[in-house]
């Protein structure tokens, strides 16, 4: 039997080789892009927990950073600086009552700079537009540690 003619014979062994080698290589790449953005997650969660700790706050689950924030920073990027954003973070600094009872109070240096490093970390771009708006708020250190 000549080379040939096996060749001819058992052409699907060479399209089932070709087509196995090309799925092998197609799920290589997939996985190796996620394991670069599981270690760029793990990288940046961190460092915000390292920032944590340093501003005197006890160290945060980073595994718990990771699945909030991934490595894009997850909702915290998305628009901060926008109109409902500004709102609802001005909202989440008041006494804490609802309705009519509701104030806004001086509200704790601290708390403001841990939310400026979440920005800092994963979109220092979005950190930029808001920085003035961060300057322009009366804080102090309320809370007792």
């Amino acid at each position: 039997m000549s080379s040939t003619r096996f060749a001819s014979e058992h052409k699907w062994l060479y399209v089932g080789a070709i087509v196995l080698l090309v799925a092998l290589a197609v799920v290589g790449v997939i996985r190796y892009e996620r394991v670069v953005s599981d270690n760029e997650a793990a990288e940046k969660a961190n460092r915000l927990a390292d920032a944590a700790e340093d501003a005197g706050y006890p160290r945060p689950n980073t595994a718990t950073i990771e699945r909030a924030l991934g490595n894009d920073g997850g909702f915290v990027c998305d628009d901060p600086a926008g109109a409902l954003k500004s709102a609802l973070w001005k909202i989440n600094m008041s006494n804490g009552a609802a309705f009519v009872g509701q104030r806004p109070v001086i509200a704790d240096s601290q708390v403001v700079r841990a939310e400026a490093k979440v920005l800092e970390i994963y979109c220092p771009d979005e950190l930029e537009r808001i920085q003035d708006r961060l300057d322009d708020l009366d804080l102090d250190d309320t809370v007792r540690r």
